[in-house]
């Protein structure tokens, strides 16, 4: 064995104790009539993946064009807050006690356009909204489908789900792979939102974004924004960036550029990204600093980029590092806060409420001068 993947192995060590491995998960079709579920909604799907076979659908190979599908998922009455209630991988989800997927089915680009625009149409106009999910790294189709259905449900959207999958092999030694998958992905993420603003009907787009799916986003936003059109129609609304795996001088520049406002979580604590500091030349994770951070918070602050400090949250994720999901509360707070003002990264006087009265505690304020840092309201710690 090299040296190199000596060094590469030890650093994986403490990931791999709170990873799943072994066979990877599969989207096996589950008869949900038979279940009891409280919810059942579509995830239109747009890829760079390579198409495969039924159970898995989508592989983790780079495809040469965008593909397209819809999942109708479920969500079962016993689901918890937080919680991504699932079967034993490989086996056939029960829609009373797991989510579920009860019909993908693959689609071309004018019939998936046709199917968004029916269910954007029959919504009330105030939810005529599209949340696009980029997930991250070490995450395979299946994973990335049912952990956005987790959070469609939990946060309460209302509009019209879109996952953007990228082909990440969903193995913890393919980091490499991972990372040059997402700069394959940028252009074709940025059609994608271009699509989604013109064709659609939608009234607003919203971004959230995890992990290496961070990079992904933040190349296609930097792109457009070079383009002349970085609000694409201005109905880009809100950018949400969850344990961004991105250098901190890296997204500085790409900020400079972005020029908006955007909301990134983060956690002193995040395992996987104290990994990934030490695979990326010990440089500074976005998604790794913390409110103590004051001089770099402050800085970003001032460009635009405001900071909720999710240190002090424990839940039932072991490598702290998708706490925006898995914490109850700070799930709702995003599905809250796009509710109530349509943006929870939108600055000025009308969101210079307190994020802490809509949480359940006492927290920093946004200003005008977006000065201030967020922190943790004691309501949400150790839930």
């Amino acid at each position: 064995m090299s040296r190199f993947r000596l060094i590469v192995l030890a650093l994986l060590a403490p990931l791999a104790l709170g990873a799943c491995g072994g066979t990877p998960r599969t989207l096996v079709l589950a008869d949900t009539a038979q279940g009891d579920t409280v919810a059942s909604f579509p995830i239109f799907v747009a890829t760079t993946r390579a198409p495969a076979e039924e159970p898995s659908y989508f592989t983790g190979e780079r495809a040469a064009t965008l593909s397209f599908a819809r999942l109708d998922m479920t969500v079962p009455r016993a689901h918890k807050t937080g919680e991504l209630e699932l079967p034993a991988v490989g086996e056939k989800a029960d829609p009373s006690l797991h989510f579920a997927v009860s019909k993908v089915t693959s689609l071309e680009r004018a019939p998936i356009t046709a199917q968004v625009r029916a269910e954007l149409a029959r919504r009330k106009p105030v939810d005529r909204d599209v949340l696009v999910f980029v997930h991250g790294y070490n995450t395979n189709f299946a994973d990335a489908s049912y952990r956005f259905a987790q959070i469609v449900h939990d946060a309460g959207f209302k509009g019209v789900a879109v996952l953007f999958t990228w082909p990440s092999r969903g193995q913890l030694l393919q980091y490499p792979y991972d990372r040059e998958s997402a700069f394959y992905s940028r252009d074709f993420l940025e059609a994608a939102l271009r699509g989604i603003s013109r064709e659609l009907g939608a009234s607003r787009i919203d971004i959230l974004a995890h992990s290496m799916g961070t990079l992904v986003t933040l190349e296609a936003l930097r792109q457009a924004a070079i383009r002349g059109d970085g609000n694409f129609g201005g109905k880009l609304r809100n950018v949400m960036l969850a344990a961004p795996d991105i250098d901190l001088d890296v997204f500085k520049t790409q900020l400079s550029e972005i020029k908006r406002e955007i909301t990134v979580f983060v956690s002193a604590d995040d395992r996987a990204l104290a990994f990934s500091r030490r695979f990326a030349g010990d440089k500074t994770r976005l998604g790794a600093i913390s409110a103590k951070d004051t001089e770099i918070v402050a800085d970003l602050a001032r460009n635009g980029a405001h900071i909720i400090d999710l240190s002090d949250i424990s839940t039932s994720d072991q490598l702290n590092h998708g706490k925006f999901a898995s914490s109850p509360k700070v799930v709702q707070l995003i599905g809250r806060r796009l509710q109530a003002d349509r943006g929870i990264a939108i600055a000025g006087p009308g969101f210079g409420d307190r994020l802490g009265d809509i949480a359940g505690g006492v927290v920093g304020t946004f200003g005008s001068t977006v000065e201030l840092v967020v922190t943790a309201p004691a309501a949400i710690a150790g839930r």
